[in-house]
């Protein structure tokens, strides 16, 4: 047994030299690394230390660790990756932290400002990140490549080093999903809702050459606040009537907007074309208030501007003279060192900048001579230290256009005269309060001002007074022709009634013309109202009809037949109150106009929507007439603003932009901005004077 559990040595291979080497080659061969298979090293980096000793750092806050396989393991480095603070994939499991937001206000007695703080509770969300700097990217116009700029990256590593930085493209993404969801909220809004919409537009030619059209829609809420929103910034095919008006067709019908109050636009011949095409339409949807009688409003800002370019058509000497002397001391640096010297020494504090003004706009050569005219004794001085100043450059001889003493008196009954208008244009641009109550008010005082600079001792100024009225008489000299929303927007005003319009009519048209007038607008107004009376009884109808259907299926359920009651008390008690008025044979209007004028001191700000707000119960159908007239934009600049915000976003920078996208950016802004006021170019510059000198 012992010889067969030997083993045979002649069983055993031979021991030659290729044997000894194969062997002692896989003696000395080493084992295959393997590749790490813990989830760890996604987010540790390995290496050996000084000492040969494997370690790990953290690939985000750079801190290391023993893992050697055989001594450490990586538990330790699991751990540290569900704590590291600067891990952006791991999971908070800690409480929230407390945020200290504070709270200014300011007291009217002592004028003070006083901070308190208000704790709450805060936590990381990527999510919500990634909307507030979509939100951001829209609000301050910013480019999307705003995101992959160096310094941004750096700030956000100091600030949150959590958020995972998204690329342009996502950005840009962002900015459109948060357009859809704001959309989709107002469209919302306007379907669920029962009052009229007032809309402006206008169009525009992009740096790119494309032609955009802006639709603004303007309404009052239930709580009576103005609202402006625009509803679309998109490309057309061409400027004719029919394609216009079937453009703002499709965005209504878009929208789903059909109870269309008012269309203001300004005075081209296709836009006429247009609001014909719109009216049909409106009709036939069956939403037209008086088959859609007073749809066209004019837009005033345009015709103040054809009034005032047509008075400026005459050349007058003193205006040229103070333009060649502003382009003159603005031609070189040194001049207009020189000029602020000459400024010093007169003791002018003036923080206004000479501007020179373009030949299309009206109001530049208004700031143009409403500047100049603050530095004459600058010019008069510069005159004397420059010698040029007063000779052509061209010619080498003198010249007379150096403005004297008698210039300037003539420049500041311009500028007195031009700033009734530009005043009035800044009045009625607002969008954030009503203005449709102030048209008539405004133009009949422009029209007692031209009356009166017509019949001025000189010459030339009476021949500007001419020109302006007959552009004047034009468009606003027949009140036939005019629309008759501007003077029931007066009516609607508690301060002016019936009474003021006598009194304004007869101050402009004459006691015989001007009572005949006041008759016919009185006439306009009750026929307004018994449109409104008619669909408030139809809509009550509506529904008391269908209340009476739900009870006769529900009389099984009684206590589902008083809830139904309930919820329809509002109903019954307008129709309560028109029951009432129908007896008494005295409508609203008649309560509203029998009442005394609502007397307010000059120096007091009347707000008109919260006086029918406190109101609007005393007068449940009126309330509605006035909601819809007082929400009418007589301007198309709340459109036209949109184009400003435009030029900014497609800049030569980026000329790339989809008319998508362009859409989407500017009609979120406007949707999201809070705060819709710009500071001027003349503000931004005060700003940066007062900047440098504090450093």
């Amino acid at each position: 047994m012992d010889q067969q559990k030997q083993s045979n040595p002649m069983s055993q291979p031979p021991v030659t030299s290729s044997n000894f080497e194969a062997a002692s080659s896989t003696s000395n061969m080493k084992r295959k690394s393997m590749k790490p298979r813990s989830a760890v090293w996604d987010h540790f980096s390995k290496f050996l230390d000084d000492t040969g000793i494997q370690k790990g750092k953290c690939n985000y806050c750079e801190k290391e660790f023993y893992c050697d396989p055989k001594r450490n393991g990586t538990s330790a480095l699991k751990h540290h990756m569900s704590a590291c603070i600067k891990n952006p994939h791991s999971v908070t499991t800690r409480q929230s932290q407390l945020s200290l937001q504070p709270l200014s206000f300011s007291t009217q007695e002592g004028g003070g400002n006083y901070q308190l703080g208000m704790l709450s509770s805060w936590h990381f969300d990527q999510d919500v990140a990634r909307r507030k700097l979509a939100k951001m990217t829209i609000i301050d116009e910013l480019p999307f490549m705003f995101v992959e700029g160096e310094g941004f990256k750096e700030w956000v590593e100091c600030i949150q080093p959590k958020f995972r930085i998204p690329s342009r493209w996502t950005v840009s993404r962002d900015c459109y999903d948060l357009y859809l969801e704001e959309r989709k909220k107002l469209k919302s809004y306007f379907q669920n809702s029962s009052q009229r919409i007032c809309i402006t537009t206008d169009t525009w030619t992009s740096l790119q050459r494309i032609n955009y059209m802006c639709i603004t829609a303007h309404y009052i809420d239930d709580n009576w606040t103005l609202h402006k929103k625009i509803l679309n910034f998109c490309p057309i095919g061409s400027h004719k009537g029919d394609d216009i008006g079937m453009d703002v067709e499709s965005c209504l019908l878009n929208w789903g907007i059909k109870r269309v109050f008012t269309v203001t636009v300004d005075n081209a011949s296709s836009n006429d074309v247009a609001v014909t095409y719109l009216k049909k339409k409106i009709n036939g949807w069956g939403f037209g208030i008086l088959n859609c009688k007073y749809l066209h409003m004019r837009c005033i800002a345009h015709i103040i501007n054809l009034v005032v370019v047509d008075g400026l058509k005459e050349n007058i000497e003193a205006v040229k003279r103070v333009r060649e002397a502003v382009r003159y001391v603005r031609q070189s640096p040194a001049r207009l060192q020189k000029f602020k010297s000459c400024c010093e020494m007169e003791g002018i504090q003036s923080k206004c900048h000479l501007s020179l003004d373009v030949s299309t706009r009206w109001n530049s050569t208004y700031l143009m001579l409403r500047t100049a005219e603050k530095f004459e004794n600058a010019f008069d001085r510069f005159a004397t230290i420059d010698p040029c100043f007063k000779f052509d450059l061209v010619s080498g001889k003198e010249c007379d256009g150096v403005p004297d003493s008698l210039d300037w008196d003539y420049i500041r009954k311009i500028v007195d005269f031009l700033g009734h208008f530009y005043d009035l244009t800044l009045k009625i641009s607002g969008s954030r309060y009503v203005t449709s109550n102030i048209f008539f008010d405004e133009i009949s005082s422009i029209d007692c001002l031209l009356q009166e600079w017509k019949m001025s001792d000189d010459l030339t100024l009476a021949n500007m007074g001419q020109n302006m009225k007959v552009k004047f008489d034009k468009y606003w000299g027949d009140p036939d022709k005019m629309n008759k929303l501007i003077y029931i927007a007066v009516v609607m005003d508690p301060r002016y009634k019936m009474e003021f319009m006598g009194f304004a009519l007869s101050a402009v048209y004459g006691n015989g013309k001007g009572l005949d007038l006041t008759h016919k607008i009185k006439s306009v107004v009750y026929e307004l109202f018994d449109e409104y009376k008619r669909m408030f009884a139809n809509e009550n109808a509506n529904i008391n009809d269908g209340h009476v259907h739900s009870n006769a299926i529900e009389n099984l359920d009684d206590e589902g037949s008083k809830k139904r009651s309930r919820m329809n008390l509002g109903s019954q008690f307008l129709k309560h109150k028109i029951e009432i008025g129908e007896a008494k044979n005295k409508s609203d209007l008649d309560c509203y106009l029998n009442e005394s004028i609502q007397v307010v001191d000059e120096n007091d700000e009347f707000d008109i929507l919260l006086w029918w707000k406190l109101n609007s119960n005393r007068f449940p159908i009126l309330s509605h007439m006035a909601r819809d007239i007082l929400s009418v934009p007589i301007s198309t600049v709340a459109s036209e603003s949109a184009f400003s915000t435009g030029g900014r976003i497609l800049d030569p920078f980026r000329s790339s932009l989809t008319p998508k996208v362009v859409e989407a950016l500017i009609c979120t802004q406007d949707w999201l901005r809070k705060s819709h006021c710009r500071k001027s170019i003349e503000e931004q510059i005060a700003d940066m004077e007062r900047l440098e000198e504090g450093m």
